[in-house]
């Protein structure tokens, strides 16, 4: 049989402000499906429409040789996957049409409501369902006896058995990243110039922690829990890139969690002489050690990205971030000396912030030696603890899935427009400091390259 997997998007590709905009990186979860039919040997072709602008001709003409379509849905772009699916079914009504991600995931059985002409919503990791979808499609399995899915059967929405989490991550096939070769990912809207050919990878799944702000899949999947690959299965992977990517994306949620696992797999790469620069989107704080740091940067880490949130202790504790203003200090300085490019995001507006509680955030920021610093407002989402908390307390209906923090609906002490000038003036004061410029224009220079230096300009002129 024939695939043909979709990241959705606009048909005509947006420019997002954003570190990890779907243009930065190749869609993972597709390409590690891909992976798990190509093994079967069935046959893979994948459209990315934050990747190309992908026409209503092209999609027609890739139907005509599939057997089969799989659409990756965000919340965030559900409407717009639900768009393609109705032009898919335009196109062609017989063919199946099997959905899946995390809106299907916090979403189980409504992901089908909000995708009318999706036939199958699968409701976990894909690797294993999607061979029992093609199992199937062939006639050889009864859709009741699927686990992780939810379907349609005479216009009724019925569900397959319990889903099971996939304990084994070194079981997997890498994934199958020859099928997105014609795309050119890495495109770092903040101007830094990332060395291409650019790729991600996961080194785990899950998260150990539970911050409030954050969509936990183990708030809605029993069993979901943190797992890691080994160390000897990531580096195999990595040696498999080197050569053909000079850039890896590593989009764990925290890589550095296991310490002791973090120095196996560096010792390996420095021993296997691999060539590859890699940036990390997800390391706590309390993760951070001189030794590692510096074993981190000789093996080719280029990048980290700390989820900072607040400069007030009191917030952090609200937030369950279960780490200390010291710990945040420790880390950025110890990054800063180990020369990589240091990035912390905020988040202004949590629901017992104050006027002052955003002044001192402001301040934190620029107190500490980053090279970006990027400021976002709160956003309830499907999902998260604060989502739940607040369905429960009827602030928000159980059918919005992203609402922004407003005072005017007891979600804060802030209107909507309040914190959008706060973060506004937040990104100015961070970005428009003497101190801030000269430094970058030296480690620019001694970096040999300047491109770092206009980031700041970057996020400015989006604003």
């Amino acid at each position: 049989m024939k695939f043909l997997l979709i990241r959705a998007g606009e048909w005509k590709q947006r420019k997002v402000v954003n570190f990890v905009a779907p243009t930065t990186h190749p869609p993972l979860g597709l390409l590690c499906v891909g992976a798990a039919l190509e093994k079967r040997n069935h046959k893979v072709e994948i459209i990315d429409f934050y990747a190309e602008n992908v026409t209503r001709e092209q999609l027609k003409n890739a139907l005509k040789s599939s057997d089969a379509v799989g659409i990756s849905v965000y919340t965030k772009n559900y409407k717009q996957a639900a768009d393609i699916s109705r032009t898919i079914k335009e196109l062609d009504s017989e063919i199946p049409l099997i959905i899946g991600g995390p809106h299907c995931i916090f979403f189980q059985k409504k992901s089908l409501l909000h995708i009318p002409h999706a036939d199958i919503a699968v409701n976990g990791e894909g690797e294993h369902v999607i061979l029992d979808i093609a199992q199937y499609l062939e006639g050889k399995k009864e859709l009741s006896h699927i686990h992780g899915i939810h379907y349609k059967d005479n216009n009724q929405i019925k569900s397959g058995k319990p889903l099971k989490v996939i304990d084994n991550l070194d079981s997997l096939p890498f994934p199958a990243r020859h099928l997105v070769d014609k795309y050119d990912y890495g495109e770092l809207p903040w101007g830094y110039k990332i060395k291409k050919k650019v790729t991600a990878m996961f080194t785990s799944r899950g998260c150990p922690f539970n911050c409030r702000f954050c969509t936990q899949y183990s708030n809605v999947i029993k069993g979901w829990n943190f797992r890691e690959r080994s160390a000897e299965n990531i580096v195999r992977e990595i040696q498999e890139m080197d050569k053909k990517y000079r850039t890896i994306l590593v989009v764990d949620d925290n890589f550095l969690v296991d310490v002791k696992r973090a120095h196996k797999i560096f010792d390996m790469l420095l021993e296997s002489n691999t060539s590859v620069n890699f940036f990390l989107e997800g390391v706590r704080v309390e993760s951070a050690n001189r030794d590692l740091f510096l074993k981190m940067k000789k093996a080719g880490v280029k990048f980290v990205k700390y989820g900072i949130e607040s400069g007030n202790q009191d917030v952090l504790d609200f937030y369950n971030k279960k780490i200390t203003l010291q710990q945040i200090r420790n880390a950025v300085e110890l990054s800063r000396d180990a020369g990589f490019i240091t990035y912390g995001s905020f988040i202004l507006g949590a629901p017992i912030e104050t006027k002052k509680h955003l002044e001192k955030t402001i301040k934190f920021a620029y107190s500490l030696p980053l090279d970006i610093a990027v400021f976002g407002t709160l956003q309830y989402m499907g999902g998260s603890q604060l989502w739940l908390d607040a369905v429960k307390n009827k602030k928000i209906s159980n059918d919005e899935y992203c609402v922004p923090a407003n005072s005017l609906r007891g979600l804060g002490n802030f209107t909507i427009e309040e914190l959008r000038r706060y973060r506004n003036e937040a990104f100015r004061r961070f970005y428009i400091r003497p101190h801030y410029i000269i430094r970058q224009c030296y480690r620019g220079l001694s970096r040999k390259d300047p491109s770092l230096f206009t980031s700041g300009f970057k996020f400015l002129s989006g604003l």
